[in-house]
């Protein structure tokens, strides 16, 4: 199987990300002490760290690649019709809610707010 430069760098990503969460669960000592009668085993919240830089990152990552293709495209309908500006620029800015889904869900996480 031949990757390219993008299926390669996905491939480096992932495996980073399941590397820190496998070492986040192998480490089981506290880095401070617990109250007597806590019920949190304190990976909690590096968890939750991890589980929500993975939701930014992810949502950053999507809008790049789909604003590529766009951005391209749009380029070159504008260079032959500049009337239709305010429907690419429409199209280019609509990718743009996956990071601000990303980025809620993020602060969600960090807030234990569900």
């Amino acid at each position: 199987m031949v990757l390219n430069k993008r299926s390669k760098l996905s491939l480096i990503i992932m495996t980073a990300g399941l590397t820190i969460a496998l070492s986040t669960l192998v480490v089981t000592t506290p880095a401070f002490a617990q109250t007597p009668g806590a019920s949190n085993s304190g990976l909690t919240k590096p968890l939750l760290a991890i589980a929500a830089a993975i939701a930014i990152a992810g949502g950053l990552i999507g809008t790049g690649n789909a604003q590529q293709g766009i951005g391209a495209a749009g380029m070159g309908i504008i260079a032959e019709k500049p009337e239709k500006f305010g429907q690419v620029l429409f199209f280019f800015v609509i990718p743009e809610t996956l990071w601000i889904i990303g980025f809620v869900l993020g602060i969600i996480l960090l807030l234990g707010i569900l």
